[in-house]
Formats: structure tokens, C-alpha cells, sequence
């Protein structure tokens, strides 16, 4: 079945793609994939189909959530053209992007003279979609004060623009995105509990792209097509040692990652095939795994993803997994907290929330003493009668 996506705005997450490109009846799309611009037909996807078509004709908010690179634009813009609201426009404001003042600027508008640089008086990207639907990208970047004028547009659909006592009434629909978990944002106090529930009406969540391997090889492939076509490369298949590498990669940068590399190795490589040469070196096992990135993910997800990267830098015959992930965890936190607690062990135990005595045990087992330079210790007095 071959799809005609309409072009995406905004220069970050359009390049990206789960797989689009910017001209019309250019994407065949495995088959099966029942969104426009979309590949991907393995059951993650399936349900992200699914809801996309079940919510798209209806006027409820949608928060989609996803780890960046995944293409959350790409559901968002489905979600426009699949509803009513598909003949009036489609804004996208990246949150993330601006300034608290300018941002409010941007999504409300303002009047002449509202602050210095306000020479004219301008409409704002709420006003600029009505009738259609605003994308409310990196919605967790939002400051109180701007949450507190989005629930109202939520609510009452109106607002007024910075500098300006009248009301102005739209008939936009919002769906918003974040790369962040929301209710733990909502623990820290960043982000409005109230304003979470009005846009988590239906929420989407698209999977990181080692969730959903199945969708490698075919993304590959479009991927391979479009740049060969675009460089005017023989390049035209993929060699299976190297599909083989693509397919067991991670992926920290999900579909943009994987897009970058095919049109690196299309660029640089010569020869119709895609070679395991031509792919980059941490694919190869040539360079030791990049290490973790905080991405403001919750604990559950950060854990997640260092027990994978231990599991893969083990190898496959490795029978010490226990010792080496958490022996390596544990010996790190004790020693964050000897740190903190200024490597005073009776203090360091009750933050740890085990006695001296087991302290003691765990820092002669991984070698560290009060100094933190690695020597054993001896018990002290005090805990030998624990």
C-alpha cells in the first residue's frame, strides 16, 4: 500500500522520522502500517495505530509520550489529519525552545508596547490555529504561570495576550508531547497536577525503538532508498552481519540515531551494499558503550537501562551478571552516600538504612575505607560487639 504523507513542519523532529519524507507518494510503508508517514507494523505499533485512529475523530486532548527521537510529531500531525479539523491548520510550537516570556509571547500573542521589542501587535500560534490543532511539543518545559493560562484555554478555550485586558475565544484542539515523566514532574513540583489531567485525557505512548526491533530492517531499508536517491549512491541493500549490528543496537537516540547512521554509512561508503565496515564504531564493538544519559527519565527506566547495557557489555557467556551490575550499583551508592555524609559510617548507615556492622562488611568487601582511597579497613571498636 503506498501512503501520500503531507509534509511535516518544524525542522527537528520532521528530519526525523519513524519514516516520512517531505515529498508526496514517496513512502511505501510496511505493510499493514494503517497511519500516513508511519512504518511500523510490529504489535508496539499496532496500538499505537490503533488509538491514533480511535481518538483522531474526537475533540479530546492527547498526550503523547515518548523518549526523544522517537517521532511524537509524526502521531501528533496523524492525529490532525485523521480528524475533522484536517482542512484548518496545524501549528506546532516546540515548549523547550524559548524563553518563559517569549514562549507566552508565542502561544498567546501580544499588543504594541506590552514590553521593550513589542513594536506591533501580533497574533499568537492559539490564534493561528483555530479551527485546527496545536502541537504542544516538550510540554514539561513550561513555566507555572504559562500552565496556569494553558489549563484555562483547556478549560474555557480563551485567553488574553501579554499586554492586553480583552478576551480572545478560540476553538483549537490541543495535543501536547514530553520526553518526561509527567507525575514524577508533578512530585517535583515543575508541573501542575490539574493541567496534567486536562491534557492526559487519551494518552499515546510511542516505544523506544529497542522495543520494537521487529521494525529495524524495514526502516532500514526506506531509510537506505531515501539517501541513495538523495546522494546518488549505488548503495542499495544491507549486508545481513551489518543488519544483524543494527538490529541488536540499543538505540539511545532511537529513530533519529538510526537515521543518521544509514545516511553516514550511504555518504561515506562506496559500492551498492552497506557493509558491517561502513557502520560506525560503537556498533561494531570497536569503542566501549556510551554511558548513560540522564534524560529526566524516572528511576524504574534509568534502571532499566543500565541493567541492559550491563547485560550487552558482559557478552552472551558472561555467569557473573549478579556481581558485575549489582555489586557495581551497590559499591556506587555507598559510596555516594559515605560522601554525602561526610564518611561518617554511623550517619552513612542510617541514610543507607542497614547497621554499622553490615556497612562495615560492605565496605571491607568492595574495598573501601574512610578516605575513599580503595585500601580495607578494620571495624572500629564500637561495631565489633554489633
Amino acid at each position: 500500500m503506498t501512503v501520500a504523507p503531507r509534509p511535516v513542519a518544524g525542522p527537528r523532529e520532521g528530519r526525523v522520522a519513524m519514516a516520512i519524507t517531505h515529498e508526496r507518494n514517496s513512502i511505501r510503508p510496511a505493510e499493514g502500517a494503517p497511519l500516513p508517514g508511519v512504518i511500523g507494523s510490529g504489535p508496539a505499533m499496532r496500538d499505537v495505530s490503533r488509538t491514533t485512529r480511535q481518538v483522531s475523530p474526537s475533540r479530546a486532548c492527547v498526550l503523547i509520550v515518548g523518549e526523544t527521537g522517537t517521532g511524537k510529531e509524526l502521531i501528533a500531525r496523524a492525529v490532525h489529519d485523521l480528524s475533522p479539523r484536517a482542512s484548518g491548520p496545524y501549528i506546532r510550537v516546540n515548549c523547550g525552545a524559548l524563553t518563559e516570556s517569549l514562549l507566552e509571547s508565542e502561544l498567546f500573542g501580544h499588543v504594541k508596547g506590552s514590553f521593550t521589542g513589542a513594536v506591533d501587535n501580533r497574533t499568537g500560534r492559539f490564534e493561528a490555529a483555530h479551527t485546527g490543532t496545536i502541537f504542544l511539543d516538550e510540554i514539561n518545559s513550561t513555566s507555572p504561570k504559562l500552565q496556569v493560562k494553558l489549563l484555562r484555554v483547556l478549560q474555557e478555550g480563551e485567553f488574553e495576550r501579554v499586554g492586553d485586558t480583552r478576551t480572545v475565544k478560540v476553538d483549537t484542539r490541543i495535543v501536547a508531547a514530553t520526553n518526561r515523566d509527567l507525575l514524577g514532574e508533578i512530585d517535583a513540583g515543575r508541573f501542575r497536577e490539574d493541567l496534567y489531567y486536562r491534557l492526559n485525557v487519551v494518552p499515546i505512548y510511542l516505544p523506544p525503538l529497542r522495543e520494537r526491533r521487529d521494525d529495524i530492517s524495514v526502516l532500514v531499508e526506506f531509510f537506505l532508498r531515501r539517501f541513495a536517491d538523495q546522494n546518488r549512491r549505488e548503495m542499495r541493500r544491507v549486508h545481513p552481519d551489518a543488519m544483524r549490528l543494527l538490529r541488536d543496537h540499543d538505540w539511545p537516540g532511537n529513530v533519529r540515531e538510526l537515521q543518521n547512521y544509514v545516511e553516514r554509512a550511504v555518504i561515506l561508503g562506496d559500492g551498492p551494499e552497506l557493509a558491517v565496515e561502513h557502520l560506525p564504531p560503537q556498533l561494531r564493538g570497536e569503542s566501549p558503550p556510551r554511558p548513560i544519559r540522564s534524560r529526566g527519565g524516572d528511576p524504574a527506566s534509568l534502571t532499566a537501562e543500565l541493567v541492559r547495557q550491563g547485560i550487552r557489555a558482559a557478552g552472551p557467556g558472561a555467569s557473573d551478571l549478579h556481581g558485575r551490575i549489582v555489586g557495581q550499583v551497590e559499591r556506587e551508592l555507598i559510596e555516594q552516600v559515605l560522601q554525602a555524609c561526610e564518611r561518617v559510617q554511623i550517619k552513612a548507615a542510617a541514610r543507607l538504612g542497614i547497621n554499622r556492622n553490615t556497612l562495615h562488611k560492605k565496605l571491607a568487601e568492595f574495598r573501601i575505607d574512610d578516605n575513599g582511597d580503595g585500601a580495607p579497613v578494620a571495624p572500629p571498636a564500637d561495631e565489633e560487639a554489633d
